[in-house]
C-alpha cells in the first residue's frame, strides 16, 4: 500500500542480523544459579542519578577518543610498513575492511544493530587511511544522488567524491587514473538490470572491487511543499517506475519529465513551485526543498545494487562473489555445458543475464554471479573446465560480498 501525502514514516526499519538473532534467542534461555544472582545483586543497586551517569558516559567517550587516536596511530605504521607507496589507491585493501567488518557483525550483543556498528567502523576505517591522503571516488552526479549515498556507505566520509555526467564518464575517470575507484549502479530489485552498466563492461578492462546495497526510498519533494501544486515531476526514469503506483494514485494528472539523475531533478523542481522532484531525502537538504511525502516507493524493500571499479583484482576476504562475462560458442547445449562446470565443483550461481555482444549479428555475452573467489581452487577448475565451450571467458572481478 502506497504512503499517504505528508506520511514520512520510514516504512523499512533496520532488522537485526542473524547473528543477532540467534544471540537473542541463546538469551532467552534459563539462566544459571550465578547468572540469577547476579542479576538480583544488580536489582538490588540504586539507580544512578542522572549527574553521574553523564559523568560515566564523558569517562567512556574519552576512553573511546583515546582507542581511536591509537588506532590511527597504527593504521599510520601500517601505511609506513608497507613502504613509499606512490598514491592513497596502494593503501586501500577491500578484503581486509570487508573482514574487519564481519567481525564488528559477530561481535554485536546490540543494542545498536548492524547496519549502525558497520556505518561507524567504516567511518573510523575512513578517516585512518585518509590520513595518507583521500581517496578519489568518482560517482554518478550531481550532488545528492543515491550514488553518492552508495559511495558514502561504503568508503565513508573521508573520500574526495567526483561526481560525474554519466556512467560512461565514471569508468572514463577511473580507466585514466583520475579516480582511484567509481560507484555505479547496476540494478535494482524492483526494476531489473542498469543496462548501461553492463555494456560498458564489454569493453572495460576494468574490474569489479566491491558492491555496495542501498535500500532506496523515494520521496517527493518541492520548493513550495504543497501537493496541490504540483503540475510536474521531475526524476529518473527507473524512479518512476519504482513509484508509478503511488503517482497514479495521488498525482495521475501531473507531467512526467525523465531526467538524467534524481539530483538533476532536484535541482529543476527548486526553480518553481509547481515542479516537484522524485528524489532522496538527501536532495532536499542540497536543493533547499521541502518533503511533500515519503517514502513513496511501491515497494518497501526497494533496494539498488552498486558495483565499486577500479583497476585491479584483490586478494580473497573469504566470503566473495566472482562476476564472469561469458561469451558461448553456438552449439546446442552450449549454455548448459559453460553452466555444468559451476555445479559439479558446489559453486552457487546468483544472478545470469545475456546481452547482446557487440562481436557481431546475434552474438550475446552472458554476465554470471558465482559465490567464490577467483584464487579459490574450485572456481579455477571450473573455469578450466567451461572454457572448453565458451568462446572467451573474462574475469570482471572478485569481490567482497556486501556486508549490512
Amino acid at each position: 500500500m502506497a504512503s499517504k501525502p505528508g506520511n514520512k514514516t520510514n516504512r523499512a526499519p533496520n532488522q537485526a542480523s542473524k547473528s543477532q538473532a540467534s544471540k537473542k534467542q541463546a538469551s532467552k534461555k534459563q539462566p544459571s544459579k550465578m547468572k540469577a544472582d547476579v542479576v538480583h545483586q544488580k536489582t538490588d543497586v540504586a539507580p544512578l542519578d542522572l549527574a553521574t551517569l553523564r559523568e560515566r558516559i564523558d569517562g567512556i567517550d574519552r576512553h573511546i577518543q583515546e582507542l581511536i587516536g591509537e588506532r590511527a596511530q597504527f593504521a599510520n605504521q601500517v601505511g609506513k610498513a608497507k613502504g613509499k607507496l606512490a598514491a592513497a589507491v596502494d593503501y586501500y585493501r577491500p578484503e581486509r575492511e570487508a573482514q574487519v567488518l564481519r567481525r564488528v557483525v559477530d561481535r554485536n550483543d546490540g543494542p545498536l544493530n548492524d547496519e549502525v556498528l558497520v556505518r561507524l567502523f567504516r567511518e573510523i576505517m575512513s578517516a585512518c587511511l585518509a590520513q595518507q591522503e583521500p581517496l578519489k571516488i568518482g560517482f554518478l552526479g550531481p550532488e545528492g544522488t543515491h550514488s553518492q549515498q552508495a559511495v558514502y556507505k561504503h568508503f565513508g566520509h573521508s573520500i574526495h567524491g567526483l561526481p560525474l555526467a554519466s556512467i560512461e564518464e565514471v569508468f572514463q575517470e577511473v580507466e585514466a587514473g583520475h579516480a582511484d575507484f567509481g560507484v555505479v549502479p547496476v540494478e535494482n530489485s524492483t526494476q531489473g538490470t542498469i543496462q548501461s552498466t553492463l555494456d560498458m563492461f564489454l569493453t572495460s578492462k576494468l574490474k569489479i572491487c566491491g558492491e555496495v546495497e542501498l535500500r532506496v526510498h523515494q520521496h517527493l519533494l518541492s520548493r513550495a511543499g504543497r501537493i496541490e501544486d504540483i503540475e510536474r515531476v521531475y526524476s529518473h526514469p527507473q524512479s518512476f517506475a519504482q513509484c508509478k503506483a503511488w503517482l497514479r494514485q495521488y498525482l495521475p494528472k501531473a507531467e512526467k519529465i525523465p531526467v538524467s539523475s534524481n539530483a538533476e531533478a532536484a535541482r529543476r523542481a527548486r526553480n518553481a513551485d509547481d515542479a516537484a522532484a522524485i528524489a532522496g531525502i538527501s536532495a532536499a537538504n542540497v536543493y533547499g526543498l521541502k518533503a511533500v511525502a515519503g517514502p513513496i516507493e511501491d515497494r518497501p524493500d526497494n533496494t539498488t545494487r552498486f558495483l565499486v571499479i577500479g583497476r585491479e583484482l584483490f586478494t580473497p576476504s573469504g566470503n566473495d562473489r566472482t562476476s564472469l562475462l561469458v561469451f558461448i560458442k553456438d552449439q546446442p547445449g552450449a549454455l548448459y555445458h559453460v553452466l555444468a562446470p559451476f555445479a559439479k565443483h558446489g559453486l552457487s550461481m546468483n544472478r545470469i543475464e545475456s546481452r547482446p555482444g557487440h562481436t557481431g549479428l546475434w552474438q550475446y555475452g552472458f554476465f554470471i554471479d558465482i559465490s567464490g573467489h577467483v584464487q579459490e581452487e574450485a572456481m579455477r577448475r571450473a573455469l578450466d573446465e567451461l572454457s572448453e565451450y565458451a568462446q572467451e571467458v573474462k574475469v570482471l572481478g572478485s569481490y567482497p560480498v556486501a556486508i549490512a
